[in-house]
């Protein structure tokens, strides 16, 4: 199972939609998953349109009508892989241990955003972290970015950290793919 993972696209506050490479790869993708920040239900509505299976929560910054399609948490299970999405999982500095007190035995990967920074680690317990940072908002990122990977036999594979070139540059700017670490 192909998967896309999203976060933080704060539409139509940060971009009016999402960058053309992003839309390609929803449509590649058996399951998207947006970890909040949309910002507007309308982005919600459209992702789902154009989506095989969408899998999303709602952030911080998602008001009422975003949160009347999503709730703060959300569980599935791809290609034998266990996945939970969240939005926020507090600072970096011990992410890990948090995350493990809450997931680990119930999760294989917890997707979560709010931090626009990439992220991809691994805790203790074996629970994967995956952050895909932002696709319209760099925020002090060098990138604006999104993850695609493979779930299959349960185990992930090819989870590749996409970097998009700055808007406006025309293709110049960030390599169209920065590699992430596989397993």
């Amino acid at each position: 199972m192909r998967l896309l993972l999203l976060a933080d696209t704060h539409l139509p506050r940060r971009a009016k939609d999402l960058p053309a490479a992003v839309l390609d790869a929803v449509g590649a993708a058996d399951v998207v998953v947006h970890a909040g920040d949309w910002v507007d239900e309308a982005a919600v509505l459209a992702l789902r349109e154009r989506s095989r299976r969408l899998v999303g929560v709602a952030g911080n910054n998602d008001g009422a009508d975003v949160r009347a399609h999503l709730g703060e948490f959300a569980s599935f299970e791809a290609g034998g892989v266990r996945f939970g999405v969240v939005h926020e999982t507090g600072a970096a500095a011990g992410r890990e241990r948090r995350c493990d007190a809450r997931f680990a035995g119930q999760l294989d990967v917890l997707v979560f955003g709010h931090s626009h920074v990439p992220w991809d680690s691994t805790t203790p317990a074996g629970l994967r972290l995956l952050n895909p940072g932002s696709p319209t908002d760099r925020r002090r990122q060098p990138a604006c970015t999104y993850l695609t990977l493979t779930a299959q036999d349960g185990r992930l594979r090819d989870v590749r950290l996409h970097a998009l070139p700055q808007r406006g540059a025309a293709g110049r700017g960030a390599s169209p793919q920065a590699r992430a670490s596989s397993s």
